[in-house]
């Protein structure tokens, strides 16, 4: 069971625009130092000290803009999965059991790039081992590519779980992330 003090909270900036996400800890110092202000409450028990009981916040927003460079996506297994919506690229089976495949292998000078990792269930790598989809006579679902960089991605694990959020995230970016 998760703690109540390792809660998620969405940290907007002053603008709206999500930062990160922080513990409920975090926030309620945030809040208590007079940094942001409580847009959402989570509906979780409260979170106790010694002395005082506090509501849980789920949302909230910084009172000050805190300016910094767009965030970049890093090329890791996990974001290429992500990507991909957990499917192989090959035959469009859903799992979280997935491996990575170089679209054009390294043996044959594929890089390590965006634009040559797709995820393939372990039954269509091995397939496909280290030919070309074309000699494996196999097709991809989807051309792969650098996926777009928003603030918004960092809310991605997350919006199925926490409704709540959803009211942040502008339309566009919610069926992008869907």
């Amino acid at each position: 069971m998760e703690r109540v003090a390792e809660r998620a909270v969405l940290v907007l900036n002053e603008n709206y625009e999500p930062l990160h996400i922080c513990t409920a800890r975090r926030a309620v110092v945030l809040i208590g130092r007079g940094k942001a202000e409580v847009l959402e409450h989570d509906e979780a028990l409260p979170l106790r000290t010694t002395d005082q009981a506090f509501p849980v916040p789920s949302v909230i927003r910084l009172v000050y803009l805190i300016r910094r460079p767009r965030p970049h996506r890093k090329l890791t297994r996990k974001e290429i999965f992500q990507r991909d919506r957990y499917t192989c690229q090959y035959c469009g089976k859903e799992s979280r059991d997935l491996t990575l495949d170089h679209v054009v292998p390294r043996i044959r000078g594929g890089r390590h790039t965006w634009e040559n990792l797709v995820s393939a269930c372990r039954q269509c790598n091995h397939r496909k081992g280290s030919k070309s989809p074309e000699e494996a006579r196999m097709r991809l679902a989807k051309q792969p590519e650098i996926p777009r960089s928003t603030p918004y991605y960092i809310v991605y694990h997350y919006i199925d779980v926490r409704i709540e959020w959803r009211k942040f995230i502008p339309e566009g970016e919610l069926a992008a992330l869907a």
